[in-house]
């Protein structure tokens, strides 16, 4: 909502962390976790959250490629994730992180992925993963998405799709129509096509299940309290820019909406676990 500034990413990511399923993210561990190497792909990585998050379910030696659209969230990821590990080499355009008794590799790559899906997948992966981007995509492109993962056997785990539900506290009167307006909004072209919004989780799981995978959901919602305040913030007016973006409600009501102070919030995701055939 506050647009993928390098800020945004760090503001969320606790929330985004806090809220994944534990038992689907096992399931992902009880497969891959004896690989002795796995390779991943992280699509829209961003400064590096999903491989924060993930990395402690996979085995001892990985290799992980992170793919962006923009340079500047690759060049921030990697200037925080020798921070984040234990320690930190440079081998040529990759970086070499020792974190938690696990080995690391990590090469970054840019590419835009309605062009060039192909190549921001490259030609093998074990793990093809995401956060918080198929709510972004159009049916169509999920659609070839799940065709091309398929194509390379790889298993296929993305966290945090939006899809639908929202509550804030303390609760407004405005709530549903401000919601149908947001909704409207998600379903506009985001570079990606008309984007699927709330529909997003369903059209991946139907993907999926067309090529075979066997696909398991959970809910992985933010539920946002006063001690993510900031967070909440963020959200409100973020929120209420994109609401007035559709025209669907008049300013006034808008106003009204965001005079109204807000101490928590829950939005709803889904994470999706998809496993090859065999």
């Amino acid at each position: 909502m506050s647009g993928f500034t390098p800020g945004w990413l760090a503001l969320r990511e606790a929330a985004d962390h806090r809220a994944r399923d534990g038992m689907l993210a096992m399931a992902l561990a009880d497969r891959l976790q004896a690989n002795p190497l796995v390779r991943v792909v992280d699509l829209g990585c961003g400064t590096g959250s999903n491989i924060r998050a993930t990395y402690a379910l996979l085995g001892r030696q990985q290799h992980w490629t992170l793919v962006d659209y923009n340079p500047l969230l690759l060049e921030k990821a990697r200037e925080v994730l020798p921070a984040w590990a234990d320690s930190a080499t440079i081998r040529g355009d990759e970086l070499v992180l020792q974190k938690s008794g696990k080995t690391l590799v990590v090469a970054f790559r840019q590419r835009d992925l309605v062009v060039d899906l192909d190549g921001a997948l490259g030609r093998e992966c074990d793990l093809v993963t995401a956060s918080a981007l198929f709510d972004l995509c159009s049916e169509g492109f999920i659609a070839k998405f799940a065709m091309a993962v398929a194509q390379r056997k790889a298993v296929f785990y993305t966290v945090l799709t939006y899809n639908g539900v929202q509550r804030w506290m303390p609760e407004n009167t405005l709530d549903a129509p401000m919601a149908a307006a947001f909704h409207a909004h998600q379903n506009t072209d985001k570079g990606f096509g008309i984007s699927a919004g709330p529909r997003a989780a369903g059209a991946l799981a139907a993907a999926f299940r067309r090529a075979d995978y066997a696909v398991r959901e959970a809910d992985s919602p933010w539920l946002l309290t006063r001690s993510d305040q900031a967070l909440v913030a963020a959200l409100v007016p973020g929120f209420a820019n994109a609401v007035s973006e559709t025209g669907r409600l008049s300013a006034a009501d808008v106003a009204a909406w965001l005079a109204q102070a807000r101490y928590g919030a829950e939005v709803g995701h889904t994470d999706t676990l998809a496993l090859p055939p065999g």
